[in-house]
């Protein structure tokens, strides 16, 4: 890993059926992932045309801009989301080799997994943090 640099770091795509949806939450988490080198993050939200939806172009765009080497984490928010994401995993070449989808909650999942892949973490162990944003209680 190169000092100041994300070399070396699992990648994280923040998946929604809006492009603002993803770009927020991207911020949100790099926001609170604080200082030094922050994981690779990218979001892939709505449709290239800009509406809502989701789309296999956009994921496969951003799984490759964020890939280091290390894995990618992929973090989606709604059911059709998935379903695409498992089709780019099933064709085996549109993703980059060790891209996983990650069974989490979108919001505290992705500040978890970008907390933790900023940190050095593997992708076990970053998908690890971001599942376990499922026991997060708010009462």
């Amino acid at each position: 890993m190169s000092a100041g640099g994300a070399d070396g770091l699992v990648g994280v795509v923040l998946v929604s059926h809006s492009a603002e949806v993803a770009a927020a939450v991207a911020a949100l988490a790099t926001g609170l992932a604080g200082g030094g080198a922050t994981a690779p993050v990218a979001a892939a939200g709505g449709t290239p045309d800009g509406g809502l939806g989701t789309s296999s172009e956009l994921i496969a765009r951003a799984a490759a801009s964020v890939d280091r080497g290390a894995g990618v984490a992929v973090l989606v928010d709604l059911g059709s989301a998935v379903l695409t994401v498992k089709a780019l995993l099933a064709e085996g070449d549109e993703l980059p080799p060790g891209t996983r989808l990650i069974d989490a909650p979108f919001v505290e999942g992705a500040v978890a997994a970008v907390v933790s892949a900023s940190a050095g973490a593997p992708l076990d162990a970053v998908e690890a943090a971001a599942s376990e944003a499922y026991g997060y209680r708010k009462v």
